[in-house]
């Protein structure tokens, strides 16, 4: 877990119980799912492997760890986990070198939530090295605190990562809006107990209890999450 700026003030308006926003990153902030299933495509190739395309909805939004061992295991690949690793984070991060493009929305809820002093981490399955690279084109004060795949014993699904930023920022997990794009962090959003804004990028996400589903981060705004942690939703 690494700070990257000074943590922003959790002085919050008195009419919001809204404590914190926690944000993934692949897929939900920046267009870059596609990218690591290519990635994932170009490296199995290089090895002799044809991924299926009915393998991507069972990767997407994962750790790297998992997803990786799971395409290592159905296509028989004869490689480590940790050499493949290293080949993937290598792959995309030479994709994303010259920058990502942003999903519609996600610069200017940024903005709103900086503007508005809203504690706001960013919360990812991806590791350090990918995260730091990708904050260039995202801005790392945007952010007062960061959490890499790596850097926690267990990583999404798990609510480990969404627990260990709403501690990070002195926040209650119940009193934090999380916005993810797949079914892997809004299982793990959920767990630690936040209120969670899906924007499927991928696979479909059905709505639920403490759930909303939307179409894009252009429906998304301070006065939404602030109603949608206040119940209301």
């Amino acid at each position: 877990m690494t700070s990257t700026v000074p943590a922003l003030s959790t002085r919050m308006a008195e009419d919001s119980a809204l404590q914190a926003v926690l944000l993934d990153m692949d897929g939900t902030l920046v267009d870059t799912e596609g990218f690591w299933w290519d990635a994932e495509v170009e490296v199995f190739a290089g090895l002799g492997h044809r991924l299926d395309e009915g393998w991507r909805d069972v990767v997407v939004g994962g750790p790297m760890t998992r997803s990786a061992g799971y395409l290592i295991e159905v296509t028989g690949a004869d490689i480590t986990l940790p050499e493949i690793t290293v080949l993937l984070n290598d792959r995309f991060e030479a994709r994303i070198s010259r920058g990502v493009p942003l999903m519609p929305g996600a610069l200017r809820l940024l903005t709103e939530l900086a503007a508005h002093q809203v504690p706001t981490a960013l919360v990812s399955a991806s590791h350090r090295r990918i995260i730091d690279r990708v904050l260039d084109s995202l801005g790392p004060d945007n952010f007062a605190l960061t959490i890499a795949g790596d850097e926690v014993t267990r990583t999404k699904p798990h609510p480990e990562p969404y627990l260990a930023a709403a501690a990070g920022l002195g926040a209650d997990p119940t009193r934090c809006a999380v916005i993810e794009d797949t079914a892997t962090g809004v299982a793990a959003a959920e767990a630690a107990g936040c209120r969670v804004v899906a924007v499927p990028s991928v696979a479909p996400i059905v709505p639920a209890g403490g759930r909303v589903v939307l179409a894009s981060l252009e429906q998304v705004d301070l006065a939404f999450l602030r109603t949608l942690v206040n119940g209301m939703h």
